[in-house]
């Protein structure tokens, strides 16, 4: 058995790190040196913005192992034996079904359709043994990053299904750990712009 597999959005990390950046330099400066109620307003938003941001951006993740596949979207996390996939299938998002027919996207693997078109692009090439292009296309991989991923999973899942420590029913929880501070920060800045 190894360890999980991890795959994350690397433009997702980025993108969620500089909004957290800003949030922060643009909170702290109205805590610090703001007027009557603007730090308390500020802290509101950032309250209610900051989870939003890290459950959308930084949050997102899938972990595969040899028994399970693990999701990790922005408000819940799905857990699916191997055995509990019915089939793993990418379209404008990835996707994984479970044997009840219930479907969960794979936050965590962007569908990117400019990387699709350009693997596809490169394979055409291939085909017609056109190799006038500067790089060496037989190193290239074929496929998208995305559909490189889903289809490691596939191949992971036909191989684990009927293993022992791959059985089991799926299980679903939400995240109340981003939930609740988000809602409280919406909650605190209702009351404080109601009271005006």
């Amino acid at each position: 058995m190894y360890k999980d597999r991890v795959y994350r959005s690397p433009a997702g990390l980025v993108g969620g790190v500089m909004l957290l950046g800003i949030f922060g330099w643009l909170g702290g400066d109205a805590v610090v040196s703001g007027e009557g109620r603007t730090p308390w307003l500020a802290l509101a938003a950032m309250l209610c913005a900051v989870p939003v941001v890290v459950a959308f951006s930084l949050r997102p993740a899938v972990f595969a192992n040899d028994d399970r596949l693990r999701v990790r979207n922005p408000f819940r996390v799905i857990e699916l034996p191997w055995a509990s996939v019915a089939s793993l299938r990418s379209g404008f998002s990835n996707e994984v079904i479970d044997e009840a027919g219930t479907k969960y996207q794979l936050w965590a693997i962007p569908v990117s359709l400019r990387a699709r078109k350009k693997a596809a692009r490169r394979q055409a090439r291939e085909a017609r043994g056109d190799s006038s292009g500067r790089t060496s296309l037989v190193d290239q991989p074929m496929r998208s990053e995305g559909d490189q991923i889903m289809a490691d999973l596939r191949d992971l899942c036909e191989a684990r299904a009927k293993a022992t420590g791959s059985q089991g029913e799926p299980s679903v929880r939400w995240a109340w750990e981003i939930m609740g501070p988000a809602v409280a920060g919406a909650v605190l800045l209702a009351v404080l712009i109601a009271l005006g």
